[in-house]
């Protein structure tokens, strides 16, 4: 009970270390993010006051509570999707299609947040919709992920069997088929999003990445400008590229999640290994081998079955 004890006690540092880092990790995201950003936000707000001032100006009959009333009107015409402009009104936000781009917004827990149920039965509907969804769609990607992993390493084995080079060409196989995901999944959406809903090529990049790694902020939605007339196949082109796209960005990030757990074995049985050499220059000849072999098996286990 005493080596399990210890061991047990050793593993600590190794949690403390990834919780420092996980801690420090977010702090310095939010210093660079306010960094970044608190600047940009004054120089927003300075510049809507303004503009407040000289609306003000130029309307003088429109009073402080005039323009409250007009700024009501636009957030809820925002809120509904209806344009403002011209003498038209558009379908707003609750037709087919966008309809079932939000139903796969929340099952996919992407959640954009640029519309919402407003009725008691439609919020009730979204819960139980939502419940028995997102487990759904987790076990769908799952397994059409591991279909596209399985046809991964089927054309990796097949190239390795013509080449006879197991290492190099599994790294080679694994960059292409990266590469091709980052074209498939970013480069060529980012172009049709940068055509048909005029954004900057830095913008529709940024989209496609918080829609498919399901953080879904808001700021920018396709598919979502009652000023814009979009074809049929926009929608339908849409939710296809969210679903892949999730499929693979899931794969992605578990490779990630694989090198760093790799990482955090090997710290774990370096840091084992230096706390070895301290025991045994402590110790001199006064070590039970039998002693550290039992050490070296208990704290072997656990990480090769990581």
């Amino acid at each position: 009970m005493e080596i399990k004890e210890m061991l047990n006690l050793a593993r600590v540092p190794s949690i403390l270390l990834l919780g420092v880092v996980y801690v420090a990790y977010v702090l310095i995201g939010g210093v660079v993010f306010w960094k970044l950003e608190g600047d940009l936000e004054q120089q927003d707000i300075s510049r809507v006051l303004v503009k407040k001032q000289r609306l003000l100006v130029t309307y003088p009959c429109l009073n402080q509570e005039g323009l409250e009333a007009v700024a009501q009107v636009v957030t809820e015409a925002s809120k509904a999707g209806t344009s403002l402009r011209g003498n038209y009104t558009t379908d707003g936000f609750w037709k087919y299609t966008s309809s079932a781009v939000f139903a796969a917004t929340v099952i996919t827990t992407i959640g954009y947040g640029n519309m919402c149920p407003n009725s008691t039965a439609g919020q009730i509907f979204c819960v139980f919709f939502a419940l028995f969804g997102i487990p759904l769609n987790v076990v769908v990607l799952n397994r059409v992920g591991k279909y596209m992993l399985a046809i991964e390493r089927n054309i990796s084995d097949f190239i390795k069997e013509k080449t006879g080079r197991k290492r190099l060409t599994r790294f080679c196989f694994h960059l292409v088929s990266y590469l091709c995901g980052v074209v498939l999944f970013f480069v060529v959406p980012m172009i049709v999003f940068q055509q048909h809903e005029g954004w900057t090529y830095s913008q529709a990049i940024y989209y496609c990445f918080i829609t498919l790694s399901t953080i879904g902020f808001g700021d920018y939605v396709a598919d979502n400008n009652p000023n814009k007339t979009y074809p049929e196949w926009y929608s339908v082109l849409m939710a296809s590229w969210i679903f892949f796209g999730l499929a693979w960005l899931a794969l992605v990030i578990n490779h990630a999640i694989d090198i760093l757990e790799r990482l955090n074995t090997y710290f774990k049985q370096w840091w084992h290994g230096q706390k070895q050499e301290e025991d045994g220059a402590g110790s001199g000849e006064g070590s039970n081998p039998d002693t550290q072999v039992e050490e070296e098996d208990e704290f072997k286990k656990p990480a090769t079955h990581q």
